[in-house]
């Protein structure tokens, strides 16, 4: 492996302290790719199906994704309108995507014999896109990880667990863990994002025993090298100890997120059908109108969303994926100015229907196409011209004094300070139509 210096600090932070392109680009891919793609049954088949590691070689044996081809994830990630791009170096099942120097267990030692990790990121850098690695904190193929109320042998007798875990060291796989991320974060030029995954010290489930959290990671001098080996680096929230934002995972929040009444920044991690991995049986695929009305329900409560892409055992990504991903990107091609660089605005946005804004552009997507019209609460007076972004057509807007008497064709009265935009019979053909307010200064 190439060991290359410490990358230098990025300067340019947003109002939350973080590096200003987080905010600004809103939107990314997630990649979770393993040897759990061969069975092709979830990326937690081993736990779920109680995999032990002997009969888990076989899909070591046989991985060969003949059809990987890192350049076409970075170009459909771009072409998507994501701006940064997250690989799984490591899952929970132990596999390492990169030529590791601490376990055998990694893809240049199975039939492929490649780097991936290496060829990931040259690809994603080559499209002008940012890197951001995923690192497992759970190992389930290493040695010195102890048996838990999570890990694949937990239905095996007491007695058995007590022998499996007779000699393990969560000292020795602590110091196996900090080694490795030292590999990633020096191995591959500037690193702009790592996600950890996750801790479950404090879990409210019954059947989790024997949890491990910040002790078992040695959360805090892990962050410290973390920071100090990639400085200006983004660290997710999972190690047990305050990261630099929150990451909920499927589902959507409804407002801007708090810790402790302060807002913080945060990241809505989302699948395509409800696995991360790739899953050949689950049907549950979500629409590209419901995935883009996710990104700006998250963007209007001032969150970015990451969404996965489990490629399949040969590495590619499958047609549900690609298909995904150009109706997404067909809809960012018209509408991105209303993503990037956007945020929540202070004015309220009517039931059906969320803002954006960016500096005096207020940005109104209509979730549900209305009959005509739409009105927006006080707004009347404050907006110089309204335009559909799909096209730039014009959109006409009155105000409707709150006294006048609805009559045959024509509307009643709204309350003071309303304005009433005036919308085309026929919907836009695009996934969610978006109106583009320029404010008056």
């Amino acid at each position: 492996m190439t060991i290359t210096a410490p990358a230098q600090p990025q300067p340019d932070t947003d109002a939350s302290g973080l590096p200003a392109w987080f905010t600004h680009d809103r939107f990314g891919m997630f990649i979770h790719w393993g040897l759990y793609a061969l069975p092709a049954r979830h990326e937690w088949v081993k736990n779920f199906e109680r995999i032990t590691d002997e009969d888990y070689q076989k899909y070591f044996d046989h991985f060969d994704p003949d059809l990987f081809d890192p350049a076409d994830w970075a170009r459909r990630a771009r072409e998507a309108g994501m701006k940064y791009v997250v690989l799984t170096t490591k899952h929970h099942e132990g596999f390492c995507l990169w030529d590791t120097a601490l376990t055998d267990y990694k893809s240049t030692n199975t039939r492929f014999g490649r780097d991936i990790v290496r060829e990931f990121v040259d690809a994603v850098r080559a499209e002008g896109l940012r890197v951001g690695f995923y690192h497992s904190l759970i190992d389930w193929h290493h040695p010195d990880f102890t048996i838990d109320g999570v890990h694949p042998r937990r239905d095996d007798s007491p007695e058995e667990i007590a022998r499996l875990n007779e000699g393990r060291d969560m000292a020795r796989y602590r110091e196996y863990l900090h080694g490795q991320v030292e590999e990633l974060l020096t191995g591959y030029g500037r690193i702009d994002y790592l996600f950890y995954d996750f801790s479950y010290r404090d879990n409210d489930h019954e059947d989790r025993w024997g949890g491990k959290g910040r002790d078992d990671w040695g959360s805090e001098e892990l962050m410290a090298l973390t920071k100090r080996l990639q400085p200006g680096i983004i660290v997710n929230d999972r190690l047990d100890i305050p990261g630099d934002l929150v990451t909920p995972e499927q589902y959507q929040p409804d407002k801007p997120m708090e810790v402790d009444g302060v807002p913080v920044p945060w990241e809505a991690c989302q699948t395509l059908n409800g696995s991360w991995g790739y899953d050949r049986d689950n049907l549950t695929v979500k629409s590209v109108d419901l995935l883009v009305r996710m990104l700006v329900d998250g963007v209007s409560n001032n969150g970015n969303m990451l969404l996965n892409v489990g490629p399949t055992g040969r590495g590619e990504f499958d047609g549900v994926a690609r298909r995904a991903l150009e109706g997404i990107g067909e809809w960012m091609r018209r509408h991105d100015r209303s993503v990037y660089g956007a945020g929540p605005s202070s004015y309220r946005a009517p039931a059906g229907t969320v803002y954006t804004q960016r500096g005096d552009r207020l940005y109104l997507h209509l979730l549900t196409w209305p009959f005509e019209h739409v009105h927006l609460p006080d707004l009347a007076g404050k907006v110089a011209y309204a335009q559909l972004l799909n096209d730039a057509s014009e959109v006409h807007f009155r105000e409707i004094p709150p006294g006048t008497r609805a009559q045959n064709t024509g509307l009643g009265g709204q309350p003071a300070g309303t304005l009433t935009l005036t919308l085309p019979i026929v919907r836009p053909d695009v996934a969610v139509p978006v109106v583009e307010l320029f404010l008056r200064d």
